[in-house]
Formats: C-alpha cells, structure tokens, sequence
C-alpha cells in the first residue's frame, strides 16, 4: 500500500453556492445552489493539494425535492412528503437520474455528472457516490431507467402485507397516516393506499414526525411481522436484490471508484456478499463503504464485502469525548483494540453530514480543540480518514436553516450555503483563522500520505508504559509509534489547552518490536521543522514539549550508520525580512511572470533582491509592488513548514539555493497558499509580524535586463 485513502465528503448542493441571501426554508431562487460545475479543474487541483484521495460526492442521485422540474418530464414531488425545500438526498425518486438541482442544464445533467467523474479523474482523486439501499422516497417512480428494466413495486402484489416477490411491504387495508400534515399549502393532502412501511422499519401505516415518513422500506426477503418475530426468505434470490444490484452496475459504469452504502446495516449482509460479489468481478477496483453502527456486526459486514465500514461508535465516539473532556485519552487505546483483527477496514473521521460540527456549540466549540484529534485519526493506523467540507475551515453549522433547525449540524435538507465555504468571508479575522486551521489539516494530510512510515508502517501504543505520572498525563495526552524501514515516528498529542512538557518512555518491548538500536537520534518534528537530539534508551523517556490543543511528530532514523542532515546551517538572519522576501518573489513572480530573484541580499536594516525581466517597470508598477507586499502582510498568512524528500520537489523550485549541507530532506517553507519555497531560514510565524513593507528605491539595467529591489521592513 504506498498510499493512505483521505476522503473529501461533499455536498454539492451546498458546496459551490455562493448565494449568501439564507433566507430560513428559503427556495432555489432565494438562495441558490452548487451545481456540479462549481468543481471546476482549479476547485479541483485545490481540493488535491489539501491532501484527498478520494471525493464523496454526496446526493448525487435524484431524490424528493419541492422544486418543481415537471417540464423536463421529471414527476413532481407532494410538499407534505419532502423533508425541507431541497430534500433529503437519501429519500430517492429515480435511481437511474441525477439530481436536476445540480445541473446547469437540466435535460443534459447526466452528461455533467460524469463531465465531473472525469475532472475528478484527471485531477488525481477517485470518485465515490452514495448507494441508498434500505429505502426510497414515497412517490418513488423512475423516469430514466434503461430499456427493459422494470421499476421499484411495478409488479407488487399489494395485498400481501410480505411477498419474496415484492419491493416494498404493504400496511394491507390502512391508508398513510402519520402524524404530519398531509396537505402542506397543496389543494389536495397526499394520499397512499395501501400504505407501505415506512423506511426506519416502521411497519404500520402511522409514523411519526421523528420517523423517516418520507420514505418507504424496501424488501430484501426479510419479514419482520412473521409470527416469529422475522423470518428470511432468500432462496429464491429475492427481486429487489437483482434489481438493486443492476444498479450499482449501472452506476460503475459511469466509471465511479467507489460507493458509500446508507444504512448498510439495515439491508442484510446476505445481499452485500451477493451483490459486491458481482461487481467486483466486473469492476475490480471498486470499493464498498458501509454505514454500520452496530459494533457487533463489524465482522459480519466487512465478511460480506465491505471494504471499509464507519466507524462511528467505536473511533468517533471515543475522540469526541476525549476532546470534549468526557473521557481520558487513555480511551483510545482500549477502542482500537476492540477491533485490532479488522483496524484496516475500518474508517475514521470527526464529522460527516449526520454528526454536529466540530466548531459547534453542541461539540466543543473551536475546530482548533479538534487537532489532536485529526492527528490520532489521521496518522494512528493505515486505514482511511474523512473530513467533511467546511470542517477543515472550521464551519460551526450553527445556522437555523429551515427543516434543520439549529443543532449545530449543516443541512442536508434546505437550500443555504455555509459560511465557510463562501469565497469571500464578511468577516476578515474569521477568513484568517480559517485559511490557518486549512493550513494544519494540509500539513498533516499531506505528511500522511508523503511519509511511508503513516501509510504503511507498523505501530505501536505507548499508553501501558506511560501511567500518570508529573511527566505524562493520560488524561490530555496520549503517545504512539509508527516505523517503516529505518524510520521511526514519535506521536504525542495533546488535548489540553495548557501546553504541557512531557517525558515519554519508550518501553524495552517497543525496541523488540521495531527491532531498533539504542542511539543517540536527531529527531526533526514533521509539523514545525524543528530538531532535537535525544538518546535512544529501553525503558528511556523523550523530552516533548506540546502546544495546546496540538501535538508533536519526531522523525528519526535508527540506522547504526545514518542519520538526517538537518538543513541547518549559520546565518543569523533577521525572520521578518526573510520572509518579506519569499512574499516578494512570487509577487514578482505574478505580476511580471518571470522567475525568483537572482541574487538577494537580506538584512535587518536594508535588504536587496535582482530580478530578470522583459521590460523596465514603471513607476505604477513600483507603487502596485508596495501595496500588493502590504496587502498581503495584512491578511496575516500563517508561515509553516513541511519536511520532503528530494526526490518529491517539481522541478520549478530552486534546489540549488539550499547549502551544500543540506540533505535528502527538505524543509519546504509555505506562506498560506501563496508561496511555497525550499528553504531552511528562520521565519516569522504569520505575515503580519513582518511589519510595514518599504520600498526604498529601484535600479535598472538595461543590458542585462536586471531589476533591482531595495527595500527594508519596519516593526
């Protein structure tokens, strides 16, 4: 395995609206919506640059909405029985259509659907859809199902309340009567007759306004009033399980990488191995993602051929309380090696659609309190890891959107768009602290899947040999190792917001286990840069020093012969104007679309730079240099660092800048998402502790094209 799989869950309803009217139960017109467009190659390239894999493109099938689409033949949808003025996405109405509210063109929105499968392919990442099996909206009726197929309950037997032959179960002589309203504005109230069971296995015609009443149960064989409590009949192969498998070969067809199955536990794991059985044979790379809350039944749906399973109730549940204070760090240990036999199934995440948001007042508030929690999910083991969008901005969903009330979730049912992922933020500070918090989740994905030691290595729990102690507190902190090859990683996090120094030991059996030498190691921290050098001894404790909310991840070798070189060397420069120097590279890169400076003089007092460039700028262009440098100290870009090999710089970045001392790792030295340069100098740690930019004069020379920048910076 030479990656990790990190999944970026969209919306798209959601996602690429930039209406910003949020009118509560709004309609499209009021407040818009993303369509699949809104993924174009450049949202594309910067979703991958984040560190994904893989995108979930959630709601992408056709489901109940009030949006009227009759005049493109699509069958209008009874207000009473859609949950909002959007819908839900998983109350399907056609499972061979996409949802219409996506499309810039209606009649042609199956093309832009796979238009999107295809840019998601060329911009590195894989696809993954939602498969909704356990139910359908209530006026289920497809429009666009191939030539020959025959729909959902087109041959029920409606007078039996459970038939192997049918598709949906029948309340046989009750007509639907729920606790809702059932007219909703309309002239007339819906009306079903028979009623058929409703989707979170109520199987009586009158479910409540906290039921899925919108949608109705489909029939895999099961029947669950059986004088016995339920009884299974899947000898014959049921119907439902040939029809819903032709569906899923359909959609693989359209070439997706994967599907994430809704309530997978719901729908018997008899079906799954039928099913992915078949697929697969056909389409060998797929994978299957299944919702499952039951821990019990684990084993049970990963045997069926689900590749990887939620894992909600075990991982998820334990990291909220821990970041919530609920429970110790400690916890982490006991929760996975509830499931060590099938760790690499299992998937992890601190949000998705369903759950509250991280920076919600119902969670804890502050995305920033969850970063311990991101590094644990994201580096403990080889299995997958999944940010929801806005998440990584630090999205609060503390809006009262309409059918959602304010819950501290994001909708799935409403026309809105969430405040972070608008382009442009009202607020400036809240704009910054959200592209800092981006820049933590960048840095650790991409560390994830650039270290060979995360994306393959072994790993080993430190928690046994770190009791509470006055150098280790299990209740805030908690430590692990991970090694491929030579390399080793020291994990400690910290979930306190006190900063904390920590001595972790390092047990006689982790030596045994990774084989490893005592030594004397430089260790480099793969989030800030630094070094330390610290004295490998079984039983022998590493010195860490942890931020709040955060943590520390040492890298070392244990090679008898080798070790890092460092990239340290002896200048002793003046931060603020080294890193007024990197802005003022790629502002002279972009503005005149030359190359980096070819000689620079930097100091405290007055620094110097030269560049090469077509023609001599003027004196608007020399002002437009100032302003733009200024600017750009203004929006306080955070100034962080990543640690590669060489052999994964592009070509385009100037290696041979670096002293002759530096080594196969290079520290990469990023300034938001404006700058990234190799370099191994000592930087300021946001752009407005740069100070005020100067620009002090300018020469140039004619013959040699060259340009040069006097300037200095004022604190």
């Amino acid at each position: 395995m030479n990656q990790k799989i990190f999944i970026y869950q969209v919306l798209p309803r959601l996602f690429g609206n930039r209406n910003v009217t949020r009118k509560e139960n709004g309609t499209i017109a009021e407040n818009g919506c993303g369509k699949f467009s809104s993924f174009d190659d450049m949202t594309l390239a910067k979703i991958r640059a984040m560190g994904f894999t893989h995108v979930w493109y959630t709601g992408v099938i056709r489901h109940a909405t009030t949006t009227d689409y009759s005049s493109y033949g699509i069958p209008r949808q009874h207000p009473a029985i859609v949950k909002g003025k959007a819908g839900s996405p998983y109350a399907i109405t056609d499972y061979y259509d996409v949802d219409p509210d996506l499309a810039e063109h209606v009649d042609v929105r199956m093309d832009e659907w796979e238009n999107l499968i295809a840019r998601t392919h060329a911009a590195g990442m894989k696809v993954i859809m939602d498969f909704v099996p356990n139910h359908v909206a209530r006026q289920y009726h497809s429009v666009c199902k191939p030539e020959g197929v025959r729909d959902l309950g087109e041959d029920d037997d409606a007078g039996m309340g459970f038939s192997v032959h049918n598709n949906f179960y029948y309340c046989v002589g009750q007509s639907f009567e729920p606790s809702i309203d059932l007219l909703a504005g309309e002239e007339c109230a819906y009306y079903e007759y028979p009623a058929k069971a409703t989707g979170n296995d109520r199987f009586d015609a009158h479910p409540g306004s906290s039921d899925w009443y919108e949608t109705i149960k489909l029939n895999y064989g099961i029947d669950y009033c059986d004088a016995g409590g339920r009884s299974y009949h899947f000898d014959p192969i049921p119907n439902t399980w040939q029809k819903m498998t032709d569906i899923l070969l359909f959609w693989a067809s359209k070439g997706v990488d994967g599907f994430r199955c809704d309530m997978a536990e719901m729908v018997p794991s008899a079906f799954w191995s039928y099913a992915t059985k078949i697929v697969k044979e056909r389409y060998q790379h797929l994978i299957f993602i299944g919702e499952v809350y039951d821990t019990n039944q684990y084993r049970q749906y990963v045997g069926s051929g689900f590749d990887y399973l939620y894992d909600k109730v075990g991982m998820y549940d334990c990291v909220r309380d821990v970041i919530c204070g609920h429970r110790p760090a400690a916890s982490i240990t006991y929760q996975w090696q509830c499931n060590d036999d099938i760790f690499s199934h299992m998937l992890y995440f601190l949000e998705n659609h369903d759950e509250q948001r991280v920076a919600s007042d119902f969670f804890c508030g502050d995305g920033y309190k969850a970063i311990p929690g991101l590094l644990v999910c994201a580096l403990l083991q080889r299995n997958p890891f999944m940010v929801y969008s806005g998440q990584e901005f630090g999205e609060c969903g503390m809006d009262k959107e309409g059918f959602s009330g304010l819950d501290g979730r994001t909708t799935i049912f409403d026309y809105w768009s969430p405040r972070s992922l608008v382009e442009k933020c009202e607020l400036p500070v809240r704009q910054q602290a959200e592209k800092e918090l981006a820049q933590c989740y960048r840095q650790i994905l991409t560390m994830a899947n650039r270290e060979k030691i995360f994306y393959s290595g072994l790993f080993y729990d430190l928690m046994s040999a770190n009791p509470a102690s006055d150098c280790f507190d299990p209740r805030t902190q908690y430590a692990f190792l991970r090694k491929a090859d030579d390399e080793v990683a020291l994990v400690v996090v910290n979930f306190s917001q006190n900063s904390a120094v920590s001595n972790v030991v390092i047990p006689n059996h982790a030596f045994d286990f990774f084989t490893m030498p005592e030594k004397l190691v430089s260790a480099v921290d793969l989030l800030s840069g630094d070094t330390v050098d610290v004295e490998l001894r079984r039983d022998g404790v590493f010195p860490v020093t942890l931020p709040p909310y955060g943590g520390k991840v040492f890298k070392f070798n244990v090679n008898m012969d080798k070790d890092y070189i460092l990239n340290e060397h002896g200048k002793d420069e003046f931060p603020p104007a080294h890193s007024a120097e990197h802005l003022l590279n790629q502002v002279m890169v972009r503005r005149f679309h030359c190359g980096r400076s070819i000689n620079a003089h930097i100091e405290r007092k007055k620094s110097k730079m030269t560049f090469k460039l077509e023609q001599k700028p003027s004196r608007q262009d020399e002002k437009e240099i100032e302003r733009e440098m200024n600017r750009l100290i203004a929006e306080n870009l955070p100034v962080t660092y990543e640690l590669v090999d060489r052999r994964d710089i592009l070509d385009d970045m100037m290696l041979e800048r670096l002293p002759d001392s530096a080594g196969n790792v290079v520290r990469l030295v990023r300034i938001g998402d404006f700058d990234v340069c190799p370099c191994v100098g000592k930087h300021v740690r946001s752009t407005s502790q740069i100070g005020r930019f100067e620009l002090l004069g300018t020469n140039w020379d004619e013959m040699e094209h060259s340009f040069r920048i006097r300037f200095k910076v004022v604190q």
